[in-house]
C-alpha cells in the first residue's frame, strides 16, 4: 500500500513542523559498531527516535559503500511518515564518500582545464553534474550538497582550496552553473555553498570563526557573482538550496556570523538576490559556531536569521524544543516556520512527487526495489573521470626511466586516514615492479628517507578540513633537498599550491595530478613514463 502524499502543514503540530527543519547525521555503514564519529553520527536506536518519534526532515550520510547506503536509505525512508531528504557532501562525485561509486577529481581540476579551454571545462562540468546526480539517485540520495560556489582566491585557504572550481569569479560562475544544469536533469536537489563566500579565508571554520573585512563593492564583484549565477542560471535551472558559511562578514553584520545573520540570509540572500529555495546552514557542530554559541541558541538564531534547514545540530531534540519555545514566546513568528516547511516540502515534492508517482528511484512502494546500484561506476562515467584527470594534469622534465634498485618515498597528510593508499594502490605496487622499495611517511614519522639510492618521491598533500597540509609541505621541501643528488622523479597529487611551493624545475621529471585516488595514481605514473599524453578532447563515449 502506498503511503499518503505530503500532508497539509496545518495538520502538524508546531513541534512536528520544526522537526521537518532538522537534518541529522549518521553513518552509511549498516551496523552501529562501524560508526566512525559517535559524537556526530546517530546510531540505529537514535535514528529510529529522530525519524519515527520526532519526525526530522532529513538525514546526511558519510562513509560505507554505495550498496550499504542504498540499503540504509531504503530502511530510513521506510521509517518515515513524510519522505526524508537524504543528503551527502559529494563534491567529488559519489565515490568521494561511498566506495564502489565513481570518485572524480576535486572541482579545481575543471578550473585548470578552463584556463586554456573554457568550452571543454563547461562540457565536463555539465557531465560531472549529470554523473553525480545519477549515481546519487541510484543509491537513494536525493540531496547533493554541491557545488562549491566559493572563489578560492586565497592560496592559504585551509577549508575551501581545491574544493572550489577556480580562483576567479567568472570561471567559478561558468563551471558551477554547468554543474547545476547537468545535475538538474535528474530529480535531485543541488546546493550552492558557502554563502556569501568562504574563498578568501585563511582560517578553518571547522575550528574557529574566520573574519572577512572586504567592502560591499568587492563582495558584489567577487564573492557574490557565482551565487548570483547559481540562483539565475542561463538555462533557468536555479539551484535548489544555498548553504551558509560560518564566517563573519563585517561589511554586512558586525555581530553575527553569516549563518546566524538576518541581514545576510534574509536581507541579502532572500530579499536582495531573490532566492526562494532552501536556505540550509552548514554543520552546526563546527567550531566557528560552537566556540561562541550554545547549540540551542545557535539553532534559534539561525532560524531567526532566515534558515529553513538546520544541518547537524549537536542535540536535535533539544534544538527542536528551543525553536518551539522561541515561537511560543514570540521571538520567532510561527508563519515563518510554516513558510520554511512549505519550501522543504516543495523540495521533497521535486525529488519524489506525490508519493508513489515521482521519477525518483524510490517509488514509496515498500515491495518494490529502492535503488539501482548497477548504475554506479559505469564505463562511461569512469571514462569521464579519467578524461578530467588527464586534461587537468601537468608534467615537466624528461621522460622517467626507472633505475632500480631504488626507493619509493611516499609522503602523505595523514597515514591513519589515507583511503587512497591501500596495499594494492598503484602508487605502491607500480614502483615495486621497478625494484623500488617503499618508504611511507607522514607528519608524525620520525623515519628519514635513505640517501645513496635512486629515488622516486610521491607527495599526497592537499589542504583538508580539520588538518592543514603546511607541516607536510615543510617536510616535503626538507626531503627533496636531502635527496637532491638521488632524486629521479617527483609526483605531486592533490594541491597545485604545494606544487608551486616546491618550485620544481625541469632538471627532474615531475607530474602533477589533482586526484589522489587509484585512477589518478595509475595515470600519473604512466604519464611520468611518457606512455600517456593528456589529450584535451571530450570523451565521446559519455552518454546520459
Amino acid at each position: 500500500m502506498l503511503k499518503p502524499i505530503l500532508p497539509d502543514p496545518d495538520s502538524l503540530s508546531l513541534q512536528q513542523l520544526v522537526a521537518q527543519m532538522i537534518v541529522v547525521r549518521t553513518t552509511g555503514h549498516l551496523f552501529d559498531h562501524e560508526i566512525a564519529y559517535p559524537q556526530w553520527e546517530a546510531n540505529q536506536e537514535q535514528l529510529a527516535h529522530y525519524i519515527t518519534d520526532l519526525g526530522v526532515g532529513g538525514v546526511i550520510l558519510l562513509g560505507g559503500s554505495g550498496a550499504e547506503v542504498a540499503l540504509r536509505c531504503q530502511a530510513l525512508q521506510a521509517m518515515a511518515d513524510i519522505p526524508l531528504l537524504m543528503a551527502a557532501d559529494i563534491e567529488e562525485g559519489v565515490g568521494q564518500r561511498f566506495s564502489g561509486a565513481t570518485w572524480f577529481s576535486p572541482p579545481m581540476a575543471l578550473g585548470e582545464i578552463a584556463r586554456t579551454d573554457l568550452s571543454l571545462a563547461k562540457t565536463y562540468a555539465h557531465q560531472f553534474g549529470q554523473c553525480t546526480a545519477c549515481e546519487a539517485m541510484a543509491i537513494g540520495l536525493n540531496w547533493v550538497l554541491a557545488p562549491v560556489v566559493d572563489v578560492n582566491n586565497n592560496p592559504e585557504n585551509p577549508v575551501i582550496n581545491v574544493r572550489a572550481f577556480g580562483e576567479t569569479p567568472e570561471i567559478v560562475a561558468e563551471l558551477t552553473q554547468a554543474f547545476i544544469e547537468g545535475a538538474q536533469e535528474y530529480p535531485v536537489l543541488t546546493t550552492a555553498k558557502h554563502f556569501p563566500g568562504h574563498g578568501d579565508t585563511s582560517i578553518d571554520s571547522h575550528l574557529s570563526l574566520p573574519v572577512i573585512d572586504h567592502d560591499l563593492s568587492r563582495l558584489d564583484r567577487v564573492e557574490l557573482l557565482p551565487f548570483k549565477g547559481a540562483i539565475f542560471t542561463g538555462a533557468g535551472k536555479a539551484v535548489d538550496s544555498v548553504m551558509t558559511a560560518h564566517i563573519c562578514l563585517i561589511a554586512l553584520d558586525k555581530q553575527y556570523p553569516a549563518t546566524l545573520s538576518k541581514a545576510i540570509l534574509t536581507g541579502l540572500l532572500r530579499q536582495d538576490l531573490g532566492f526562494d529555495g532552501l536556505i540550509v546552514t552548514d554543520a552546526m557542530v563546527m567550531g566557528a559556531i560552537t566556540e561562541t554559541y550554545g547549540p540551542y541558541e545557535a539553532a534559534v538564531l539561525a532560524v531567526e536569521a532566515g534558515a529553513d534547514v538546520i544541518m547537524m545540530p549537536a542535540d536535535a531534540e533539544g534544538c527542536i524544543q528551543a525553536i518551539c519555545e522561541a515561537v511560543r514566546v514570540g521571538r520567532i513568528d510561527e508563519d515563518q516556520i510554516r513558510a520554511s516547511v512549505e519550501r522543504i516540502w516543495r523540495a521533497k515534492y521535486k525529488v519524489s512527487g506525490p508519493l508513489g508517482t515521482g521519477p525518483s528511484c524510490y517509488n514509496w512502494e515498500p515491495a518494490e526495489p529502492v535503488t539501482q546500484v548497477q548504475q554506479l561506476a559505469q564505463p562511461e562515467t569512469l571514462g569521464l573521470a579519467r578524461s578530467i584527470l588527464k586534461a587537468s594534469s601537468r608534467r615537466g622534465g624528461a621522460e622517467f626511466r626507472p633505475k632500480g634498485p631504488g626507493q619509493n618515498v611516499i609522503l602523505v597528510d595523514d597515514v591513519l586516514n589515507c583511503r587512497y593508499l591501500s596495499r594494492t594502490a598503484p602508487a605502491i605496487t607500480e614502483p615495486m615492479g621497478w625494484d623500488y622499495g617503499l618508504t611511507l611517511l607522514d607528519s608524525r614519522s620520525s623515519q628519514l628517507p635513505r640517501t645513496g639510492l635512486p629515488t622516486l618521491v610521491q607527495l599526497f598533500v592537499r589542504d583538508n578540513p580539520f588538518r592543514r597540509g603546511e607541516p607536510v609541505v615543510q617536510l616535503a621541501r626538507k626531503y627533496l633537498e636531502m635527496l637532491a643528488g638521488d632524486l629521479q622523479a617527483v609526483v605531486v597529487y592533490g594541491s597545485p599550491y604545494l606544487l608551486e611551493k616546491l618550485s620544481l624545475t625541469d632538471d627532474v621529471p615531475w607530474v602533477f595530478s589533482y586526484g589522489q585516488m587509484s585512477m589518478a595514481q595509475t595515470l600519473a605514473l604512466t604519464t611520468l613514463m611518457g606512455e600517456a599524453v593528456a589529450v584535451r578532447v571530450v570523451d565521446q563515449s559519455f552518454t546520459d
